[in-house]
């Protein structure tokens, strides 16, 4: 499997990097971002850009490509509507456009969110924009495309979020997050089940796809 990696240096790209890097399956991994991941790995190629959504540098490689892990995002607090929508929605479907015209046999997973609003219509205005970008990707003519929606995710294996705040909030809470695992084993994540599970939508598909924490979960612990 060749993979395409947007997104590997925040906190849920550096755990699908991770398990793309261990599994045997995987025999590619070309990140595309605005930094390194500092990784080194044979199997890694690390193309730093100052645009993501120009894929020049890329164009060799797309062809081959097996699936798309797309793992960009922002948090939408203190962003105005039109800037949050512009680097959501657009910059991803700028990509994913692209990407559909190259290689009609990729698989496109994206990384959304709990609460994500398939109406486009609802109140909170991250859900309708996430809502948006999954309902145009999935009218891509892709191979197959699968929209994640994680809730709470803990972050394993020393990955951490680039957000400060959102770090604040993980290592803060990082004492009850086993005990609430246990507890709520399909509603709380690690960042390794994540990574897993995108692997194997990739390799065996899902009956769904749009999957909750629950259902990723699943797939994520094989």
């Amino acid at each position: 499997m060749k993979v395409l990696l947007f997104g590997a240096t925040g906190m849920v790209g550096q755990g699908v990097l991770r398990e793309c890097l261990l599994d045997p399956g995987v025999e590619r991994v070309v990140s595309v971002g605005r930094r390194s991941t500092g990784v080194r790995n044979d199997k890694l190629r690390d193309v730093v850009v100052t645009d993501v959504s120009d894929l020049t540098a890329i164009d060799a490689d797309v062809p081959s490509l097996d699936a798309c892990f797309f793992c960009l995002g922002v948090s939408s607090i203190g962003m105005s509507e039109q800037d949050y929508e512009r680097l959501t929605y657009q910059l991803t479907m700028t990509i994913a456009e692209t990407l559909a015209k190259k290689n009609t046999q990729l698989t496109f997973v994206y990384v959304s969110g709990a609460g994500t609003d398939s109406s486009e219509h609802g109140r909170v205005r991250w859900a309708r924009v996430k809502g948006r970008t999954e309902n145009a990707l999935l009218r891509l003519p892709f191979k197959a495309a699968y929209m994640f929606r994680p809730g709470a995710i803990q972050p394993l294996h020393g990955v951490r979020s680039k957000t400060a705040a959102y770090q604040a909030i993980y290592t803060v809470t990082a004492p009850l997050l086993p005990l609430l695992r246990r507890l709520f084993p399909d509603h709380i994540l690690t960042t390794e089940e994540l990574g897993r599970a995108m692997i194997a939508v990739v390799r065996g598909g899902a009956p769904v796809r749009v999957l909750e924490s629950r259902a990723i979960s699943a797939l994520g612990r094989g």
